[in-house]
């Protein structure tokens, strides 16, 4: 396996390119006063780093006889750490040497062996003994160079002028930000309306277009805050890298956040196969509701035609199939959403199934009653209905209520499953579905006496008078009961006008009192005494005989009854006498 024996400042830099956006100068200033050496990226887990000064400068993936690849790491770096700590030690160019002793090549300081280079180091690097032994010597030439150079005490002057400039590009940022951001906030302001529109299905307006901006303004306001706060955390570990007695946390700060990006990025790429089945999901479920749409959209115009399919049901089935399509493609979808099969994904879902499955059983019932009142064509809208003691037309029927406006102009939300527990009396449904008028009906009661014949023409009459009653059919009386005292006739009219029965009823009723009275009949329902001296009998006058006449009352004066009874007390005494 080859290694990369890298610049250890160049890798620095490499580290440092998200920040070069933002500290450009910063990084180039530091490129020329600071000397580099070289690092080694680590890809593999079997490779272990020789480092100085928290920096990995190659690393080590083969024995060498009784040493592992890790021994052999740990002794190089004390080495080097050793040497770097001892301020007694010069470190020049001349201290470093090559020795090649045929089959090993080893590197040495002072005529002190650093490490030894094996053939296998270099089959594994993929490259030559010579190549591998002065890419690691000048490594650690540049590496023990630099930790020397940066504990100088004119370091610390340089390490505080870096931070003063880093200070005022920071600065510079956040001043720039509020003079670009203010004048985002204007151009959305000026945008409303024209390139930022209100979102509309039809004439539906779901989001307006201040709502609209006022969202964009949060986002870019949320953007503002998240890009601030990742300045300044990139600030910190860049200030505490310029002072080698911070770097290290500073490289520990740095690296969180590199790992968090490579952890996105990484989980993004790896996540791309399911997006693209879930993207291939959400396409397929879009066309088949279009699909659906254009063939329901047929049936309700009536260009499409299936036996036994009315036309009205058109839209609720293609609610229903939609939301059962949705459900489908969701079951489809939830095993390739990240974290489906956490624990945590499970028991939330568990728990929403529970939930739904407490609360929703009013919600079931009334959405299975629903159904069958839109398969059984109980009623449809503007539809006169009577529900319980409900009178009104058919305002909105959904898979939950229906609400219906009386007569009064007043809106009656009834739960679907009421509904169904109930009887529905729908005046309008046989003329819309047969072409049959409604039947309207009213009861008047009147005594023997007066002719059924005569009877039956006022309130024939009395209809034919009325607004929105039919001329033919013609209307019919019903004699619906011969009571003890009186007869009811029923009088029945058509008319194709169900939404207008108040009104019509009323002018019937009108109308029967006008005919009666013309007719000279009096509406009453007679009631009669025991006693019938001086009562006209109540039989029609064409069933009595020609000398009929009422008899007359027998009236008695007070003074009679008092002379009957002295007469009585008289004739007492005298017969008590005789």
């Amino acid at each position: 396996m080859k290694y990369y024996c890298l610049n250890y400042q160049k890798s620095k830099t490499y580290q440092r390119i998200i920040l070069a956006i933002i500290s450009l100068l910063l990084v180039l200033s530091h490129s020329i006063f600071l000397p580099t050496y070289s690092l080694e990226d680590i890809s593999t887990d079997q490779r272990f780093p020789v480092g100085l000064d928290h920096s990995t400068l190659f690393s080590i993936n083969k024995g060498n006889g009784s040493l592992s690849a890790e021994e052999r790491a740990d002794i190089i770096t004390r080495r080097l750490n050793n040497i770097a700590s001892d301020n007694n030690i010069e470190i020049t160019d001349d201290n470093f040497d090559l020795d090649d002793r045929g089959n090993v090549i080893v590197l040495l300081f002072d005529s002190k062996t650093l490490m030894t280079i094996t053939g296998d180091d270099a089959t594994a690097a993929e490259t030559s003994r010579e190549n591998l032994a002065e890419e690691y010597l000048k490594a650690m030439k540049k590496a023990l160079k630099a930790y020397r150079l940066e504990r100088r005490p004119f370091y610390w002057v340089i390490g505080a002028v870096f931070t003063l400039i880093s200070l005022l590009i920071l600065w510079l940022i956040l001043k720039l930000f509020t003079v670009i951001f203010p004048y985002i906030y204007i151009r959305l302001d000026s945008w409303q309306g024209t390139l930022i529109p209100s979102i509309r299905i039809k004439n539906l307006e779901l989001l307006s277009a201040e709502k609209l901006t006022k969202i964009c303004r949060t986002i870019i306001k949320a953007f503002r805050i998240t890009l601030t706060f990742f300045i300044l955390y990139i600030f910190v570990p860049i200030v505490l890298g310029f002072f080698p007695q911070t770097r290290k946390v500073g490289n520990i700060l740095f690296d969180y956040l590199i790992k968090a990006i490579n952890t996105v990025f990484s989980g993004l790429i790896g996540y791309l196969p399911n997006i693209f089945i879930v993207g291939v999901i959400v396409y397929l479920t879009y066309y088949i509701l279009r699909f659906l749409k254009f063939i329901f959209n047929e049936i309700e115009t009536g260009n499409l035609q299936f036996s036994g399919f009315y036309p009205e049901w058109a839209q609720p089935t293609y609610r229903l199939l939609t939301w059962l399509t949705i459900m489908l493609a969701a079951v489809f979808a939830f095993p390739y959403l990240p974290g489906f099969n956490s624990p945590a994904f499970k028991g939330v879902s568990a728990f929403a199934a529970l939930l739904f499955t407490l609360g929703s059983t009013g919600v079931i019932s009334n959405t299975v009653s629903g159904l069958v009142l839109i398969y059984t064509r109980a009623f449809q809208l503007s539809d006169r209905v009577k529900i319980g003691d409900a009178v009104g037309d058919v305002l909105e029927k959904n898979l939950l209520v229906t609400r219906i406006r009386t007569i009064k102009n007043v809106v009656i939300t009834i739960p679907n499953s009421v509904i169904i527990n109930s009887n529905v009396i729908n005046y309008s449904a046989l003329k819309r579905d047969l072409q049959r008028p409604l039947i309207l009906h009213t009861t008047i009661t009147l005594g023997y006496d007066v002719p059924w014949r005569k009877v039956h023409e006022v309130l024939i009459a009395a209809a034919q008078s009325t607004n929105y009653i039919l001329k033919t059919p013609l209307p019919f009386v019903l004699q619906t009961g011969l009571n003890d005292f009186y007869v009811s006739y029923e009088i029945n009219a058509y008319t194709n006008e169900s939404i207008k029965m108040a009104e019509i009823y009323s002018q019937l009723h009108q109308n029967i009192q006008d005919k009666c009275n013309e007719a000279d009949i009096e509406i009453l329902s007679p009631h009669y005494s025991a006693i019938r001296d001086g009562n006209h009998n109540t039989i029609p006058a064409d069933y009595l005989p020609d000398n009929y006449t009422a008899p007359g009352f027998r009236i008695d004066p007070v003074t009679n009854l008092f002379n009957q009874n002295h007469n009585q007390k008289n004739g007492s005494f005298e017969s008590h006498e005789n």
